[in-house]
């Protein structure tokens, strides 16, 4: 007799989207002729605002093309799949949180601002040689594949994706860090000419955001490169972001410009701003609420459906070991 045993994050197949259901109305989009972006904002072009809808396609093609988009597709990587279906690609590219832009959700326009190219990334601190490498030459360097991730916001929202990019732990041993180093410290870029947000002098900017060596070594820890089989776009955090599935998605820094190994734990900019409610670790446990709201359950994005949160958001047989010996840490917000 054979017994299925689910996997931490998988769910019970009544909560996901029935196939029909979800091609039918890809279908009537792509009928409408309503771009992958432009989907998201179906409503307005609803209300009579064709023109405006209409405008926002004539600039978005303007953009010039992404250098790497032929290296997507890549394959799938089966071993990172989830029993849930993946959020429609509409709503992943316009719900969004880029504070960079803008504190709302609708910034995915003003992200559009910022260039891609020429893009370099620097690896610093202690490394056998400091270096600073262009985009496309760290991408030709590292094995890009695609995993489905589930993402768990630390505002109580789900969603779940295909991140392409590679296993930060590539990226880890292709930076060739000291022994010494117990840290790699991400920031992304600061430009306020291109990126209105970083002009809040109250925030402390540049972001910045860390792990361990052994959380950035761990199989889950990912650089996300591509969404949906093209290249990353800007709103979602091009032309490279950190993906860790099993922790907020505060910790997922986007637009990534340096990755610097120190011995010294990097305060993060969540945790430099606010403390009392976002710490280092950040790692998902719905019994430890928030300290304005519950962590207990999520809002699936595009369903509607509020579901249990999973501790370590369904990923504990991966990464649970990686705490162990750190209970007086407070290693949930």
């Amino acid at each position: 007799m054979l017994i299925k045993r689910p996997k931490g994050w998988e769910l019970p197949e009544r909560l996901a989207t029935p196939e029909s259901v979800y091609m039918n109305r890809r279908a009537l989009l792509r009928g409408l002729g309503i771009g992958t972006v432009l989907a998201g904002t179906g409503a307005l072009a609803a209300c009579g605002d064709e023109a405006s809808a209409d405008n926002e396609a004539v600039q978005l093609a303007d953009l010039p093309p992404d250098p790497s988009a032929g290296l997507y597709p890549v394959k799938r990587n089966a071993r990172y799949t989830v029993d849930r279906p993946i959020t429609e690609e509409d709503l992943a590219t316009t719900y969004n949180n880029f504070y960079e832009f803008g504190s709302s959700k609708n910034i995915w326009r003003a992200a559009q601002d910022l260039p891609i190219r020429p893009w370099t990334v620097t690896l610093d601190g202690m490394v056998e040689q400091e270096r600073t490498v262009a985009i496309d030459d760290l991408l030709a360097a590292m094995p890009l594949e695609e995993r489905v991730y589930r993402h768990r916001c630390v505002e109580a929202w789900s969603m779940t994706v295909p991140w392409s990019g590679f296993a930060l732990k590539s990226l880890v041993e292709y930076a060739k860090p000291l022994s010494s180093a117990k840290y790699v410290v991400m920031q992304t870029f600061q430009n306020s000419d291109i990126a209105p947000g970083q002009k809040q002098v109250w925030y402390p900017w540049p972001y910045v955001e860390g792990l361990t060596i052994e959380e950035a070594t761990n199989e889950l820890a990912f650089i996300a490169t591509g969404l949906y089989g093209k290249p990353i776009p800007r709103q979602n955090g091009a032309p490279l972001r950190l993906a860790v599935p099993w922790k907020y998605g505060f910790k997922s820094v986007k637009s990534i410009v340096r990755f610097t190994f120190t011995d010294k734990r990097p305060v993060s900019f969540w945790e430099e701003l606010q403390a009392s409610e976002y710490g280092f670790w950040a790692n998902v446990n719905p019994e430890v609420s928030h300290p304005r709201w519950s962590q207990a359950s999520e809002r699936v994005l595009g369903s509607g459906d509020k579901v249990p949160t999973l501790l370590y958001n369904g990923y504990g047989e991966y990464v649970a070991d990686l705490y162990k010996g750190l209970e007086g840490e407070s290693l949930y917000m």
